[in-house]
């Protein structure tokens, strides 16, 4: 497995499971049976981290759906450069700073961490267009 296969298989773990600390912190302020119901916008509000928790998976999902498939066209097309590899693993590390920033509630440093992502995603498109 080279470094792309596995920063991306890595963001892909990291996407699929930073629903978690949301969800304990919903089962912690509604208890289990509030945290399996239906919305209700009446019910008690999450921690405010949690909130933002909520709220930044949802732009890791969202970063991944434009950076998943680059990273597989990638494979396919230039298997032996290493620059996607780099790419994908700092697309890991903005997307993994972002989540803890903005759980955090650190507004200029979330902004910073995204765009290391965004920037390696459009780094990874340019390279596997061959512009760079």
């Amino acid at each position: 497995m080279d470094k792309l296969q596995f920063y991306t298989a890595l963001t892909a773990l990291w996407v699929a499971l930073s629903w978690v600390p949301y969800i304990l912190d919903r089962i912690a302020t509604r208890g289990l049976m509030g945290a399996l119901a239906n919305y209700d916008p009446n019910a008690r509000p999450q921690s405010a981290w949690a909130q933002r928790a909520m709220r930044a998976h949802r732009v890791n999902v969202e970063a991944f759906v434009a950076f998943g498939p680059l990273a597989v066209m990638a494979m396919v097309l230039i298997p032996e450069d290493p620059y996607p590899g780099l790419l994908a693993s700092t697309f890991f590390v903005g997307i993994v700073a972002h989540y803890v920033i903005y759980c955090a509630g650190i507004t200029v440093l979330r902004t910073l961490a995204f765009a290391v992502a965004a920037l390696s995603t459009a780094g990874l498109a340019l390279r596997v267009l061959s512009a760079i």
